[in-house]
């Protein structure tokens, strides 16, 4: 059964509501290559939105007050020249803005001063520490990410993130080590908060779990050890018609870097256009031309529909 006779066998229509989040990819450079990356992002990759597609976003959000959130997203957003830029732009409309950090990044020579920047704008921070552990984080992400990202995450302490009635957010993101779903979100987010602190002295605010989607790199390694078939029938199995109301793509468009158009980021690497026609920022006058419209699915929607449900925001129920 695909995605949409479950969603027929269900009863459900899948359709946009009032958009509240505009999650803007930069590109697919980054200082990593982790091996449950969907974008296939890493240092070797020279995708990059250029200065006219930038400003052309900026006029867009401009013309849609609906959106309360910017949500800038990679590769590592942080490694376009004109990140910083973007953020002033959108902070002075008015609007939230988060970065999705990988928090290495904070290291990479000529961002020293990027935590102070975050703080300096209200920056929400939403940080990628798949585990507590540093053997499971070394072993997604590569040899010596688990202690640079504590030293991020402390450095990010220190500026007032995470703290409590500092008003700067700060997020952390697991993902699972392997073919299978999260826990339940809010014990594991208790777990993270009293081993971090004990171990560490890290305090942060909110912990999302989410579904490793089977695309691009993810979906080569689960091919390439033989688990794609059971993963992809985990998922169908675990689906659950309690998560569609607030999938993601309900209230988000992502822009990708090159300025097309999609329902969601997944649906961009996969290169399903909003809708299921091509679109791109060139075409619109305003990103509320899409509220109400039509969603584009795939087999892989059964990942945001799993078990507790994922989306950019963690589990759904």
């Amino acid at each position: 059964m695909n995605f949409e006779d479950t969603l027929k066998h269900f009863g459900i229509q899948l359709k946009r509501k009032n958009l509240k989040t505009l999650q803007i990819n930069v590109g697919k450079l980054c200082n990593q290559a982790c091996i449950h990356c969907h974008v296939d992002a890493g240092p070797k990759r020279t995708e990059m939105m250029s200065t006219k597609t930038v400003d052309r976003i900026l006029v867009l959000l401009a013309n849609t007050p609906s959106i309360d959130l910017v949500d800038f997203t990679g590769g590592a957003p942080e490694l376009h020249p004109a990140f910083r830029y973007m953020i002033l732009r959108v902070r002075a409309l008015g609007r939230r803005v988060m970065d999705r950090c990988n928090l290495t990044v904070l290291q990479v020579k000529g961002q020293e001063d990027l935590a102070k920047f975050f703080r300096d704008h209200c920056v929400e921070v939403v940080a990628s520490l798949p585990c507590y552990s540093r053997e499971n984080v070394d072993k997604q992400r590569g040899r010596g990410v688990f202690d640079t990202s504590i030293d991020a995450l402390q450095k990010l302490n220190a500026l007032g993130f995470g703290v409590e009635g500092s008003g700067l957010s700060l997020t952390l993101v697991y993902n699972p080590g392997g073919a299978f779903l999260p826990p339940p979100q809010e014990a594991l987010e208790n777990q993270y908060k009293k081993k971090l602190w004990e171990q560490f002295g890290i305090v942060f605010n909110h912990l999302y779990t989410m579904v490793n989607m089977p695309i691009r790199r993810w979906g080569e390694y689960l091919a390439h050890t033989g688990q794609a078939e059971g993963y992809r029938e985990l998922l169908v199995n675990a689906f659950n018609p309690q998560t569609i109301d607030t999938v993601m793509c309900r209230t988000l468009i992502s822009v990708g870097w090159d300025g097309r158009l999609y329902d969601c980021d997944f649906n961009q690497m996969l290169e399903i256009p909003v809708g299921g026609r091509l679109r791109t920022i060139w075409d619109i006058e305003s990103f509320e031309e899409f509220n109400y419209g039509f969603i584009a699915t795939g087999a892989h929607c059964f990942g945001c529909t799993a078990g507790a449900g994922s989306s950019c925001g963690g589990s759904l129920v």
